[in-house]
């Protein structure tokens, strides 16, 4: 008998961890289309930054600061389902599962020193928008370490997949580890957990965690967040040409 209700149990729970599974998909699903949602606002921004529109690049910033709000909602509401989905053990009664999941939101918000104007994601709008006038300098009020800190800060934990060396904008298809977020060349990844008899730890340099051929996958995030690298890589570029380029001493017509 109780053999038969523990087994119901982790039915129950099992239920539950796949339902959190799926709601977390769905979850980021619309962060990716908020992601592609900023950075479309981006381009607009640069556009009427170009024409010298200042108001309207205003109004489009405060827009962005409210979908930069929501984009961190929908984070600490997956990081509050899936904790809600770790704890949860069927009880005799009834599981209010909106209560348990507004507490944990509001605890992981609690948690969470972000604020939509410090947040990396506008300061890579405000970043963008700076650049059209003012390439090569730096942004009023800001240290240059402060800067450098900020605009590379993003949930990539690596640039290189760390099987075949490339760049991960350079992957024919890369995948990231639903456990250590590791990104890497799937065909690279795959021939490798096969090679260890699905038994391999990831090929990262200190990462204890183990690599599932079940559990490397292309999230929803992933191809916007390399997007958004490589977007960042041409930009970085641009600006290091500018700034050699006032950085070059004036020939001395003088001395020919």
């Amino acid at each position: 008998m109780a053999s038969t209700s523990a087994s119901r149990s982790d039915g129950v729970s099992s239920r539950i961890r796949r339902a959190a599974s799926n709601l977390n998909s769905d979850n980021q699903l619309l962060v990716s289309d908020i992601r592609k949602a900023l950075n479309l606002m981006k381009d607009i921004a640069v556009d009427l930054e170009r024409d010298n529109q200042s108001d309207m690049v205003k109004q489009l910033e405060n827009a962005v600061a409210e979908l930069v709000e929501a984009h961190e909602n929908c984070l600490h509401y997956s990081s509050a389902i899936h904790s809600v989905a770790e704890a949860y053990r069927p009880g005799p009664e009834l599981t209010d599962f909106k209560k348990l999941l507004d507490t944990e939101f509001e605890k992981v918000k609690a948690g969470s020193s972000s604020h939509p104007q410090n947040h990396p994601l506008m300061h890579q709008f405000q970043q963008t928008v700076w650049n059209v006038h003012h390439a090569g300098q730096q942004m009023p009020g800001e240290e240059q370490e402060d800067i450098i800190m900020t605009s590379t800060e993003s949930s990539i934990k690596n640039l290189k997949c760390p099987l075949t060396g490339k760049h991960i904008t350079e992957l024919t298809e890369p995948v990231r580890s639903m456990d250590c977020k590791h990104i890497y060349e799937k065909n690279a990844i795959l021939i490798y957990i096969k090679s260890h008899h699905n038994n391999a730890k990831c090929p990262e340099s200190a990462c204890p965690k183990m690599v599932h051929a079940k559990r490397v996958i292309c999230d929803p995030l992933l191809l916007v967040e390399i997007e958004e690298q490589r977007t960042l890589s041409r930009q970085t570029a641009r600006t290091d040409v500018v700034e050699d380029f006032t950085e070059m001493e004036p020939h001395d017509e003088d001395s020919t």
